[in-house]
């Protein structure tokens, strides 16, 4: 299955890169890579449409023919593993976008809870699109595979402009500190 997942983002961006057409998700992922948005918004509109669409397709491709349930338990452990990096990953992102404690302050602290509890309502969703998916005819799939990619882009329009104007400017002030070469970017996130 991972590599299912894994070649459907690489499917999108080399569809992409040829001009030709991709999920609306990833369009909206790939046409707002060089807005100027703070670097964890750039990684959450790639997550989004990584977890809430891919996921869910390449489950349900996965377990063609199989019991779904038989999955569902590494499904859901993968919960915890992604909780349990949370920390790293602020840490990691703190390297190259010094300001983003300021997220923590607005949050008063509860970003983890917040985050652990939409990674989890994203993989819920993932997991729903996927029992959705493996029930369907081949011939239904296309329709409804296009009705969840919309329901991600709404997401990722969130993501790019929160409704909060408050996290609005508290996003601008973030992105106006931050690391802006993404050769650097990736060399500071990969180091120890």
């Amino acid at each position: 299955m991972d590599v299912a997942f894994a070649n459907l983002y690489i499917d999108a961006y080399q569809e992409h890169t040829k001009g030709n057409s991709v999920s609306a998700s990833w369009l909206f992922s790939f046409e707002n890579a060089t807005e100027e948005l703070t670097i964890l918004q750039h990684i959450m509109l790639g997550i989004n449409a990584h977890i809430n669409l891919d996921l869910g397709i390449a489950t349900a491709a996965t377990m063609k023919g199989k019991e779904l349930t038989l999955i569902e338990k590494d499904f859901n452990t993968v919960n915890d593993i992604l909780f349990n990096i949370t920390n790293e990953m602020q840490d990691r992102l703190s390297r190259v976008s010094p300001l983003l404690f300021l997220l923590d302050l607005l949050g008063k602290n509860t970003d983890e809870k917040v985050i652990d509890f939409s990674m989890r309502k994203a993989r819920q969703q993932s997991w729903n699109s996927t029992n959705l998916l493996w029930a369907l005819d081949e011939s239904q799939k296309p329709e409804a595979i296009a009705k969840i990619d919309l329901l991600v882009l709404e997401l990722a329009k969130f993501i790019k402009d929160p409704k909060s104007k408050i996290i609005g400017y508290v996003l601008k002030g973030i992105r106006s500190f931050e690391e802006k070469n993404v050769g650097q970017i990736i060399t500071k996130l990969q180091r120890d």
